[in-house]
């Protein structure tokens, strides 16, 4: 998919709460999405999505259905692979939010849950994709989701089974959208008679060490 600009950037890492370990310990994670459309107030349910990067790492409670000791899942791919795997993500912009400052959770409309990742995964093997709540009460959770590692024979985890941590933040002072400008035009250096461009003077360039070259080959050759 070819990228829009400006776009909306939803960009958050555990830095930005408080963390409570429910079960396991697993307190590191940072989510990127990049949704291609400019960032404006409206309801978003599955919206067209260029790239999604994010990771989930820390150690796990012994006894778990992956076995596993710890774990460092990073996952990048495309908005057509985050959706075809099984995942979903919806929110909505509230129609008075100042998105200069990008978007902050009490800019997200409803009472109670207002931001959810659920980055389930159905037949990749995976145990340990991530559902990620946000309130908006100042409250959220990530935990694993209710992932199917193998569909025959059925194996599957359900909601926290391998990991819980809760998150606590100021609504009113945590980010999680901004918009991404267009990156600026390539500079244009004017000169008295017009402007010169980047590969004008790549040209002018490569022209000077060519005649250095040859006035070098003409000269005759000094010997020690």
């Amino acid at each position: 998919m070819t990228v829009r600009w400006p776009y909306m950037l939803i960009s958050f890492s555990s830095n930005d709460f408080q963390i409570t370990n429910v079960f396991s310990d697993v307190d590191t994670f940072s989510i990127l999405i990049e949704i291609d459309m400019p960032l404006a107030s409206g309801t978003y349910v599955n919206p067209d999505i260029v790239a999604v990067s994010y990771s989930v790492s820390g150690s796990v409670t012994p006894g778990t259905p992956s076995g596993f000791t710890n774990f460092a899942l990073q996952r990048d791919m495309t908005g057509d692979e985050f959706y075809a795997q099984g995942s979903s993500i919806s929110f909505e912009i509230a129609a008075g939010a100042v998105l200069t400052d990008g978007v902050q959770v009490d800019e997200l409309v409803g009472n109670g849950i207002v931001f959810t990742m659920n980055a389930r995964e159905v037949g990749n093997g995976r145990f340990h994709p991530a559902l990620l709540e946000i309130d908006s009460n100042g409250t959220g959770r990530i935990q694993n989701s209710d992932n199917v590692i193998v569909e025959v024979p059925l194996q599957q985890v359900n909601f926290g089974d391998e990991y819980i941590t809760d998150l606590m933040f100021d609504p009113g002072n945590t980010t999680l959208i901004i918009e991404t400008p267009a990156p600026p035009p390539p500079p244009v250096f004017s000169s008295g008679s017009g402007a010169i461009s980047l590969v004008d003077i790549g040209v002018l360039v490569s022209l000077a060490l060519l005649a250095f070259v040859v006035r070098k080959q003409r000269q005759p050759a000094i010997k020690d």
